[in-house]
């Protein structure tokens, strides 16, 4: 398996992607693949606060719901909006067209816990 080596993980399978102090956070295809078919994504709006390491959404599928977790602490200041008319582009692209949203770091040192994405796959089995 190989996954995006520009960006940080969590070992709940979150890809991280940091562009000045704005991280793009979407799920890995690790994670879709098991996930399956995606049927439904919950983001949050616009605005809202995030703490490491706590949820910040939920992704269903035809085989279980899941939350979906930031590594990082800010302010959301974009989400995907096309996930909510079409969820099964997690799916096709988890990586890509799929990200899932933007938030404004506000404790940037917080990237340094995440994993990198040799250690993501060993911790994951992969």
């Amino acid at each position: 398996m190989t996954i995006p080596t520009d960006r940080k993980y969590l070992e709940t399978h979150e890809w991280h992607l940091a562009a000045g102090d704005v991280v793009t956070i979407g799920i890995t295809q690790i994670a879709a693949d098991e996930l399956t078919d995606i049927t439904f994504v919950a983001l949050p709006k616009v605005g809202a606060a995030l703490s490491a390491n706590k949820p910040f959404g939920e992704i269903e599928s035809v085989k279980a719901t899941s939350d979906l977790y930031s590594g990082i602490s800010g302010t959301v200041t974009e989400i995907n909006g096309e996930l909510a008319t079409n969820p099964a582009l997690v799916n096709q692209d988890p990586h890509g067209k799929a990200w899932m949203i933007k938030v404004k770091m506000s404790k940037p040192a917080e990237l340094n816990a995440l994993l990198s994405p040799a250690d993501y796959l060993k911790r994951t089995g992969h």
